[in-house]
């Protein structure tokens, strides 16, 4: 596991009338290897906001953060708050989508079983329920095997 190291001093968005709302201020936090926290608070308090900063996909931000490794950079799973498969790929082609080419099938095959997902592998995300969706991005999420594991609302259904 990776050590995390957030110090945010500024997260604001542009609101509707062109005024800076303020998500994050002032964040300092520091995550040691194998450390498991809980991100608790209202709807709206930038929990979201952080798990996106973390896993790199919000840089516009003051502040840093860093993700030490002893050897490499660190990989990430990350289990959206909402599914976000591709409705073109199959549950078994969003689950590969992750992962190397030539990746082994017998994880996934163990993982769909194990989540009672084997009957809807070759379905499209449009026939599974809300629920059945979210359990094939948290397989999505554990077959890079990650470092870090980020996981926003990923229990909801």
């Amino acid at each position: 596991m990776s050590a995390i190291q957030i110090n945010i001093a500024d997260k604001s968005f542009l609101g509707d009338s062109r005024v800076h709302n303020q998500t994050i201020a002032n964040l300092q936090l520091s995550l040691a290897e194998h450390e498991f926290i809980c991100l608790v608070g209202p709807s709206g308090c930038g929990k979201s906001t952080l798990l996106n900063i973390i896993a790199g996909l919000d840089s516009d931000f003051e502040g840093e953060v860093t993700l030490s490794q002893r050897h490499q950079k660190p990989s990430i799973g990350y289990v959206f708050q909402n599914p976000r498969l591709l409705p073109w790929r199959t549950v078994r082609e969003n689950i590969l989508l992750a992962l190397p080419e030539g990746y082994p099938s017998e994880p996934i095959d163990v993982m769909l079983e194990t989540m009672q997902l084997t009957d809807v592998k070759n379905d499209y995300p449009e026939r599974l329920s809300l629920g059945m969706s979210r359990r094939v991005s948290i397989i999505r999420a554990f077959a890079v095997n990650p470092d870090i594991l980020l996981m926003d609302e990923p229990f909801v259904s």
